[in-house]
C-alpha cells in the first residue's frame, strides 16, 4: 500500500528527498541513502529493486527504532508488486514482530501479510491475518474487495456476497470493486447482475486494464434474453 511506503519515507530519519534519478542519492551505506534509492527504483518500474533497497535500510536502522517496522513494511508491499510473495512474506513478518506499527498501519500491514499467503495458496494465514486486520482498517473498501476474492477461492459464495457488498458500499464507482461484484454475481449464478456489475466497470474505467477486462468477461456472457412481440 501506499499508505505503508508513506509511512516509510516519513520515519526515516531525518527525511530522505524524493529523487529523480537513482544518480541523485547519496552513494553512502545509511538507511537514508537506501530509502533515496527505493524510491526512485520505484519511480522507475523497478518494484524488486525497491524492495530490496527498502530492506536495505531497515537492516540499516536499529530494532529499537519504530521506522524499522515500517521499512519492513514497505518493503513487504513492493515485494507483493513485484510477485515475490515469498519474500513478502518474510519482510512482513519482520514488520509485524517490530515495535512502530500501529492502528491502521498494522492494519494494511496485515493485509499484505494476507495478500502475500494467498499469492502462496496458503488461504488458512490468509485469513487469519485479514480477520487480525478487520479491527483496524473495516472501513477500508480495499480490505473487503480482498476478502471477497478470498472468499471465492474458499468456494464460500454466500460470504463473498457479503463482502463485496460492504465494498460497494464504501465505494461504489471503484471499477476494481465493480469488476469484482460482476465476479461473484456470476459466480452466484445472477448474470444480469454480473453484467450490470461490469458494465458500470467499464463506463468507469473504457480504456484502461479494469475496463477492458470487464469487456472480455462481457463478452464470455451469454447473450442476454430478448422478448419478441407481434
Amino acid at each position: 500500500m501506499i499508505f505503508l511506503i508513506a509511512a516509510a519515507i516519513a520515519t526515516a530519519a531525518p527525511a530522505a528527498p524524493a529523487p529523480s534519478a537513482p544518480s541523485s542519492c547519496a552513494n553512502l551505506v545509511s538507511a537514508n541513502a537506501f530509502v533515496c534509492r527505493a524510491l526512485a527504483a520505484q519511480k522507475a518500474g523497478d518494484n524488486a529493486g525497491a524492495a530490496s533497497a527498502f530492506e536495505q535500510a531497515a537492516l540499516a536502522s536499529s530494532e529499537k527504532d519504530a521506522g524499522t517496522a515500517h521499512l519492513w513494511a514497505a518493503a513487504g508491499n513492493m515485494w507483493i508488486a513485484a510477485d515475490q510473495p515469498a519474500k513478502a512474506a518474510v519482510a512482513l513478518d519482520k514488520a509485524l514482530a517490530l515495535p512502530g506499527l500501529e492502528g491502521a498501519q498494522r492494519g494494511e500491514a496485515l493485509l499484505d501479510r494476507a495478500r502475500a499467503a494467498e499469492a502462496q495458496n496458503d488461504l488458512t494465514t490468509a485469513r487469519t491475518k485479514l480477520n487480525e486486520a478487520a479491527s483496524s482498517i473495516s472501513g477500508d473498501p480495499f480490505y473487503w474487495y480482498f476478502s471477497s476474492a478470498l472468499y471465492i477461492r474458499e468456494q464460500n459464495s454466500q460470504a463473498a456476497q457479503a463482502a463485496i457488498g460492504r465494498a460497494l458500499t464504501l465505494a461504489p464507482a471503484d471499477p476494481t470493486i465493480l469488476f469484482e461484484a460482476g465476479h461473484v454475481a456470476q459466480i452466484a449464478g445472477d448474470t444480469v447482475g454480473a453484467r450490470d456489475y461490469w458494465q458500470r466497470a467499464i463506463a468507469r474505467d473504457p480504456s484502461g486494464p479494469i475496463g477492458k477486462a470487464a469487456q472480455e468477461a462481457l463478452r464470455m456472457l451469454p447473450a442476454p434474453l430478448t422478448v419478441k412481440t407481434d
